[in-house]
Order: structure tokens, then sequence, then C-alpha cells
């Protein structure tokens, strides 16, 4: 074989060889990925008297784990209404998702992932998780230790958009850090009181529907020192759900004063979807 020919098919062999490797690399990210699938997207709900920002840092971390993260605004106008709209906007999301309630934010999660086969996970940050027909005035008294009543509310009264009267409950403010935030600082909570969303007050005795938690995973966040859902209360709640459950010495808002425990338990829960 003359010198150049022979020079050409080895040139010709390797840029074959070299093309097959790169076509092998490039290739094995993408078998990887397709195996691991993409992650979950994490919807974080927020309960009465706050809003999505007592989320903020939990939503870092998560996002610093790569977790696409979204925190709705959660309407406070009612069971049904608010779960219809909790239920429209996770139809929105393309892929799994991870559904995370926050007090009141529990029973919004509970009835809006019913009947969603992309909802993989459930948790409950010292959240309420009722079973159906239960009221979440009925589960906040069922065990003593709540300070959370009528008289610890300011109400103010509104007209719904149907032209019937309803209240609107804020917590008082002199009472506000004690109930819902006892292990934040003072000049958090003064800020928080003074922006709170209110609920209204018929939410207390709107009755929930059948629960996502009978047939999804569901992980809870038991707040030990927590003066609105009294810890025996999310015990009971947690274990009827059968939930995976991490227990930590915090106030009602445990994702804002122990953020690390709350987005380990969330990534955790996460971690299990395939």
């Amino acid at each position: 074989m003359p010198e150049t020919t022979r020079r050409a098919v080895l040139a010709g062999s390797a840029a074959l060889l070299a093309g097959t490797a790169l076509s092998a690399v490039a290739a094995t990210p993408a078998v990887a990925s397709s195996r691991r699938g993409p992650k979950p997207t994490i919807v974080l709900v927020h309960g009465a008297f706050a809003d999505a920002s007592g989320w903020a840092e939990v939503t870092r971390r998560l996002q610093r784990a790569g977790y696409p993260t979204v925190a709705p605004a959660n309407p406070l106008r009612g069971v049904p209404s608010d779960t219809a709209y909790l239920a429209e906007f996770l139809r929105t999301i393309t892929g799994p998702i991870v559904l995370v309630g926050h007090s009141y934010g529990g029973i919004i999660i509970t009835n809006a992932a019913t009947g969603n086969p992309a909802v993989k996970a459930l948790v409950y940050i010292a959240a309420f998780a009722p079973d159906e027909g239960e009221t979440l005035e009925a589960l906040q008294t069922k065990f003593p230790g709540s300070k959370l009543g009528l008289e610890a509310l300011d109400l103010r009264p509104y007209t719904r958009p149907d032209g019937s009267p309803s209240a609107d409950g804020y917590v008082k403010a002199d009472l506000f850090r004690q109930i819902f935030a006892g292990d934040l600082p003072e000049s958090v909570t003064a800020v928080m009181a003074a922006t709170q969303r209110p609920g209204d007050v018929h939410t207390l005795q709107d009755r929930s529907g059948p629960p996502a938690w009978r047939d999804v995973p569901s992980w809870y966040l038991v707040a030990r020192d927590d003066n609105l859902i009294p810890a025996a209360a999310q015990r009971f709640m947690a274990q009827r759900a059968h939930s995976r459950t991490v227990e930590v010495r915090a106030s009602h808002v445990a994702m804002m004063s122990e953020p690390a425990v709350a987005a380990d338990l969330i990534t955790r829960a996460a971690a299990t979807v395939r």
C-alpha cells in the first residue's frame, strides 16, 4: 500500500474512532438523566395569617439543591374555593409534584391533590391533615394547648362576592408572636403581624373532602412548641396518615425558624420520586 494511501486510511480510522468516542460521551449524560428522571417541582402552600414570603429561606435551599420550586399565593377565602384554585394551579405544572403545606395550607393540599396523579408526595409542616368530614376547628381543639381562639382575633367584617356577610380574622398584634412565632425575633414578628393575610372565619367550619394522604405518601414535621396547632394534634394527624415524621423544637412557623430541618424533610420526600 502506498505510504500516502496508508496515512489517509489511518487518519480516517482515527477520525471515525474519535467521533464514535465523542458520541458515546455525549450520550452518557442523556442516558443517566433519562434513568433518573426529572426532579419534581416542589409547590409550597402557605396558611392563614401569613403569605408566601414565609417560605423564602426554604425556597433558597431547595433551589440550591436543584429543585424547581414555586410558592403560590393561597387566596384564604375558604376551603372549597382555595382547594379549587390550587387544583387548577397544579394542572399548569408539567411533571411530578411534591406538594407542601403549612398550617391551613395543609387542608388545602390534602384536598387539592386528591385525584391528581402528578402529585407524588405530600409534606406537612406543622399543618392540618384532616380526614374526610373533619373541620379545622375540631382538629385544633381536639387536644389542649392551642392559644388561638376567637378572643385572640380581630374580626373585620366584609361582604363576599355573592353578597353574603362574613369576616376576616387577624391575630391580635400583641398576641401574634406568642401564638404564631415565639422563636423569631420581635422585630421580625412585629412586621409579620402588621402584614399578615387574614383568613375568612368560615374556614374553621368548612368540612374537608376525601384526603389525598390515603393514596399519596406523606411526610410530617411536628413543631413541638407550636401554640396554634398543639403538637399532640400534629402527632395524631401524622400517625393517622402514616406519615414519615420528624420532630423539632420550633414554633408554629417551623419553616422560618428551622428552615434547614424543613428543607431536609422536603428533599427526603422529593428523593423518593422516580
